[in-house]
């Protein structure tokens, strides 16, 4: 007998890995190229030459101690510098080795810190529609997650709804930016008017409310729309990244958090998301990985690749009479359904091969997330068939 808080995970397991599991049955039965999988955020391009060079040159160097443990579950104090001096390069910002902890990927950041903050029955907010582990993410440690409905105008943050549903239960605030499932980027403007809404909340609660800014998709973002870096807003600022998008690297799971000395109690949440790294099993993030980060820390995917997909998807679909807001960022269109039920729309794309992740699995129902991260000729050869299942709608 599994326990009551697997059995309700269990029972919703995530829609996205489920229809991912579809493609991959259709595609044994009618052929991967017939077969239009736009279910997982799965990285197409391939990662820079540079990270193989860094692999071979690591293990060359160091084949013997780059597999041990780290005498840090923080990671590796030489890695954590090269990343703290690219973040100050690139941001403005004046952080050392020891505001960096490595960690498993994003998700292992986001735990955590959630582990270092949260006590049973605390909340956090985020804004639907948003990444669907966040809940159980929260759960994990007995916290409460606080939807804030979505803006379907232009998917920017409801700031009134938020700043009324700060509580004095209100422990963290999570934003992912750029957005998974949408492709927004919230604007200056916007972080600018959060922040000042939470300054107001602190005072006024007498509490210290962390903001978590979930950016896997930072290096994502398209026609010289600029991402704001939180930190230089808020002081109780945490940032999770991975190398995950950045690096073409989801199976490494490597990346890392960025902890202020200008957050409340600094040095007790670094000491305690330190000893959450190795209490949650993670110990430290991979070793070799650390290493060849640290050195392709000047790397980047070509998201000219994704820049097409996202263009030609974005325009074809708008031709065919699809509502989508055009994504600034990260490698999804957040397409609005055709009719009010979109899990009914997801069946009948699926009759045409087509897989798509239902809006409901963000908190956000009546939309489809498409993740255009996947070959050039699909997104071309897959518009036909967009056109075909329109025509039922028409």
């Amino acid at each position: 007998m599994i326990s009551k808080k697997m059995e309700k995970m269990v029972a919703n397991n995530s829609a996205i890995r489920a229809m991912f599991e579809e493609g991959n049955r259709l595609a044994q039965i009618y052929g991967r190229e017939n077969v239009y999988d736009f279910s997982l955020g799965n990285p197409n391009v391939p990662a820079p030459e540079a990270v193989k060079s860094a692999i071979q040159e690591i293990l060359e160097e160091d084949s013997l101690m780059v597999h041990g443990y780290n005498n840090s579950n923080a990671g590796y104090e030489d890695v954590r510098q090269v990343v703290a001096e690219s973040v100050n390069e690139r941001f403005g910002t004046a952080f050392a080795a020891k505001n960096i902890i490595m960690t498993v990927g994003a998700a292992g950041g986001l735990n955590i810190i959630l582990k270092a903050l949260l006590n049973p029955g605390d909340e956090v907010l985020t804004f639907a529609p948003y990444f669907v582990e966040y809940r159980s993410y929260v759960a994990n440690y007995d916290g409460n997650l606080i939807e804030v409905s979505p803006n379907t105008v232009d998917f920017q943050p409801k700031l009134d709804e938020f700043e009324e549903k700060i509580t004095a239960k209100t422990r963290a605030v999570i934003v992912n930016n750029p957005n998974n499932p949408t492709g927004v980027v919230y604007s200056e403007e916007t972080i600018k008017k959060m922040a000042a809404i939470l300054e107001k909340k602190q005072k006024e609660l007498g509490t210290e409310i962390f903001l978590i800014s979930d950016e896997p998709y930072r290096e994502l973002a398209y026609d010289g729309v600029e991402v704001p870096y939180l930190t230089k807003y808020y002081a109780n600022t945490v940032v999770g990244y991975s190398y995950s998008k950045s690096l073409s690297l989801p199976g490494e799971r490597i990346g890392y958090l960025v902890i202020p000395d200008e957050a409340a109690d600094s040095e007790n949440v670094i000491g305690a998301a330190t000893i959450a790294n190795r209490i949650l099993g993670f110990v430290n993030a991979p070793t070799l990985q650390q290493r060849v980060v640290a050195k392709c820390i000047n790397e980047k995917t070509d998201i000219s690749y994704y820049d097409r997909n996202r263009e030609t998807l974005y325009n074809g679909l708008a031709e065919l009479g699809f509502e989508c807001v055009k994504p600034e960022g990260a490698f999804y269109l957040f397409v609005k359904s055709p009719v009010a039920d979109e899990k009914e729309f997801v069946a009948a794309a699926k009759k045409h091969h087509i897989l798509l992740v239902p809006g409901s699995s963000f908190a956000c129902p009546g939309y489809v997330r498409i993740a255009y991260c996947v070959s050039y000729e699909t997104i071309v050869n897959s518009l036909p068939k967009f056109a075909d299942l329109m025509k039922e709608y028409n």
